[in-house]
Parts: C-alpha cells; structure tokens; sequence
C-alpha cells in the first residue's frame, strides 16, 4: 500500500509533510492509500475490524486542502488524516454510536470541540473507529474491543492467536487502526485505562491528559470527573503534535477553564533525547511482581535503559485505595442522561433508562453480553448533591493525590512514576493527572508490552520529554505484518 513515490507504512506526520513540499505526495493520494488500506486489511484479509465508518466527505476535503496547501498559518497537521473514535461527535454524515445499536442513527449537527481545533489544524477526518460499546462500561463480563453494532476489534499482532480482549481497551479501535497504519495518528478517549490500554496492547504510543486540558464538549460521557480524550500514534513526536492541536478553553466544557495558564498549542520543543538525564522516576515493584516472567523481564530491562539513560531509579509503594467507589457509575447516569436528551429524533433513545429497555428488546444483537454496568448506573441518584456519590468523590480524590501520586512525587523528589502497560492507570485517572505510555517490547508469542510514565497535573511537557528519550534510545515499536492474510 503505497503511492508511486511515497512509503505508507510507518509514515510520520514530518514524512508526509517533507513528501507535500517535494511534490511527491498530496493529501488526495494519502487519503486514497489508506482507504485502500483499510479495505484491504480491516474489511477484508485478517479483518482487523477497527475501522466502523468511512467519511464519505474524505477525498473532496482532501482535494480543498490540497488546493490551498502552501498559504501561511498552516502547521504539521495539515493534510494529515485522523481516525476519531466514535463516541466523538463529528459534523461528517457518520453517526456517533458509541458501538451502540441504540445510536446507529445519532447524527451530530456539529463538530464536538476537539473535532473542530483539528479541522482548524488542517487535520481531514478519515472516519470514526469502533471501540468497546459504551467505552466498556456496558459490561465487564464481554471482552474489550467489542460492541453490538460492528463486533470484536481484533490485534493486529495476534490476529488468530490471540485472546480478544487482547486488543486493549476501550479505544480499542484507534489502537489497531493506528498500530496497523490505517492512518497516521488517531483520537481516544480514557476514563481509567481506555488510552494506555490499547496504546500499550497495539505498541503505539498513547497519551492520556491531564482532565481539563482537552474538552470533553459533544463526546459521549462516562464521568466527568475523570473523562479525556486523548492522541494515540505510532511515536511520541507525532502524539505531540496532535496533542497541542487538541488543547483549547471550551466554555461548554467548564474543566477546561482551568488549564488557559497550563495548556500548549505545540508540545513538540520537549522532543528530548537527553530528556530522561538527570530526571527522578519512582517504580513501585509490587505492579510488576504478579506479571509473567517474559513482560517482568521486558519492564526490568526497561528500568535499566532509564538508568543508563541518566535517570535515578527509585523502589517505592504507592498507597492503594482499597475502598471499592461508586462514582463513575453515578456520574455515568447523569452525563449519558445529559447527553441523549440533545440527540435527534431518530434517536430511539433519551435517556439511560430508555436504553436498557431498548437492549432488553433483542438481548442477543443488543447486548449479548448483558448490561451490568447499565443497570447499576440506572440503580443510582442522579443527583450530584447526593451525600453517597460526594463522599465516594472524596475518598477518590484524597487517595489519588494528597495520598497517593502527589504524597510519594513530593516525599521522593520525582519527575514521574513508572508502570507497565496500563496497570497503574486506576490512581492517576481518579486524580485526573497524565500519564504516556511507549512502547518497550514484545513476549515471545508477539504480545507487545509499554512502559508508561504517570505525573501530577499539567505536567504532559515533563512526561514527553521522558517518553521521547525513552523512545529514541530504544526505537522498540515494530509494525504488524498484515501481508501474509
């Protein structure tokens, strides 16, 4: 899959934007590649399955932006096409479905926030990816990648051999669709994990912000307190560069007030090599100590490349949080009951309740895999006043910082804390704090394994630097091959 002048696979944002100004490449026939692409390997050949709809309006955006190519103002993004996970609203003819039968027919009138900054970058929305139904807050007992309306998202690394949930989730979509070059770079979204996780299972690299500094406006909802969307890409410069063309106040998104003094529009100065000398990382072994010996040995090596790249390692525990909180289920019924009350008539549904009943009609297409999580969310207060969800709140909030993440950063002097994958995810996401994850292996059955940096809030600048040093000093990440199906 590639033009007659330019390589596809494993292009970078600054590859593309070299082969534009060689006049090797313009943004019709990167578009066109990966449509080819995606036919032949997500729809057809090893099926991956990633890709749930195709912006018809692509190759006519394409061919605009090609015609204006050159003019001033325009940056990296330019002409570069994006996959969107599909809970993110979008002005397209693609409905945003969540990978819910409920929504096949929620067509958006407007771009959500972050849809809009990357069109003003320049950016052509490709299509919306699938992803685990609800962002996996269906239910626990179906695997990650999986949703009603399109079905299992499957690696690209493992196609017949692995597990389905080995695809990581919830973004599950963007991870296999980046990893396996359907586009350049690619949106998720995380509430605890839906980033890192299929970042790390499709060896890509992933950054999950910090909660405020990317809005959450027209993205269908979790919970509020924890929600972001976020870049996923194949390196860490092009992660940079999607993230600083997604930063922005959004007075729909009140979270993002808050980062006007802390946001970027261009992370890319902090592309460090030397980025880990000197830097303090704190590891908490009892993460690794229940891994297989194979992905322990991949983090031990690790840890000992950030060594020999100037860093100091430091062995610590992380005090965990054994309260078992409700609050993403109570902000889940208040946001999803929010957010289908604005949807069109063609939306059966509006509101959670009318949701469940709809599954309940077909349970086999519907929810094959039951709504546990549904239910337990329609079995709470909606009422954010409510004395159960403000103290759950708390404990949250406490334990992840002035207890946890802030207690250990400031008691060892540390620039970020280390984990494998996404196994640490839970504390920083309740915190609302950043972490990027890198790839730094593969077991011998192909499984990749990442290494990722977690840290306290607006310090995406610091953990970049860590992850590109990383990143350069080891360049792990190998692409799948698709050709032989």
């Amino acid at each position: 899959m590639e033009t007659s002048t330019f390589q596809l696979i494993e292009a970078t944002i600054d590859d593309i934007q070299q082969a534009f100004r060689d006049q090797k490449l313009t943004s019709v026939e990167l578009v066109q590649a990966y449509l080819d692409r995606i036919e032949a390997f997500d729809q057809n050949g090893p099926k991956i399955n990633a890709v749930l709809a195709i912006n018809p309006d692509a190759l006519e955006i394409a061919a605009e932006l090609d015609k204006q190519r050159g003019q001033d103002g325009q940056g990296p993004l330019y002409g570069i096409p994006v996959l969107l996970k599909d809970n993110i609203e979008t002005k397209d003819p693609m409905p945003t479905t969540a990978g819910a039968i409920a929504l096949e027919h929620n067509f958006a009138k407007d771009d959500a926030f972050v849809a809009k900054q990357l069109r003003n970058a320049g950016a052509i929305i490709l299509g919306k990816v699938n992803l685990s139904e609800w962002a996996y807050f269906m239910s626990q007992d179906g695997p990650s990648g999986y949703s009603s309306l399109a079905g299992q998202v499957k690696n690209p690394y493992g196609i017949d051999v692995f597990k389905p949930e080995d695809v990581g989730g919830s973004s599950s979509g963007t991870g296999a669709a980046i990893a396996s070059n359907f586009a350049v770079v690619g949106v998720g979204t995380e509430t605890s994990g839906s980033i890192l996780s299929p970042s790390s299972a499709n060896s890509i690299v992933g950054i999950k912000p910090t909660v405020g500094l990317i809005s959450r406006s027209r993205i269908i909802p979790i919970a509020e307190s924890q929600d972001t969307a976020g870049p996923m890409a194949r390196t860490v410069t092009d992660a940079a560069i999607l993230l600083g063309a997604m930063t922005g106040v959004d007075d729909q998104d009140p979270a993002t007030l808050g980062s006007a003094a802390c946001a970027l529009t261009d992370y890319t100065p902090y592309l460090k090599k030397d980025g880990l000398k000197g830097a303090r990382i704190g590891v908490d072994l009892s993460f690794l100590n229940n891994e297989a010996p194979e992905e322990r040995a991949i983090m031990d090596a690790a840890i000992e490349q950030i060594k020999a790249l100037g860093a100091t390692v430091v062995e610590l525990t992380i005090p965990q949080q054994e309260f078992e909180s409700d609050v993403l289920w109570y902000e889940f019924k208040r946001g999803v009951n929010d957010y289908l009350a604005t949807t069109s008539d063609k939306v059966p549904v509006k509101s959670l309740a009318d949701v469940i009943a709809f599954n309940q009609q077909d349970p086999e297409r519907r929810m094959k895999f039951g709504q546990a999580e549904l239910e337990k969310a329609q079995s709470l207060s909606d009422d954010p006043n409510d004395a159960t969800y403000l103290e759950h709140r708390e404990i949250d909030w406490r334990s992840s910082t002035t207890e946890g993440i802030d207690l250990v950063m400031q008691e060892h002097e540390l620039d970020a804390i280390l984990f494998q994958n996404n196994r640490g995810a839970a504390k920083p996401a309740r915190a609302g704090y950043p972490s990027i994850t890198v790839p730094a292996g593969y077991t011998s059955s192909g499984h990749p394994v990442g290494v990722t940096f977690s840290a306290q809030a607006f310090s995406e600048a610091r953990l970049i630097e860590l992850a590109y040093s990383y990143e350069q000093a080891t360049h792990k990440r190998v692409a799948p091959d698709l050709q032989s199906y």
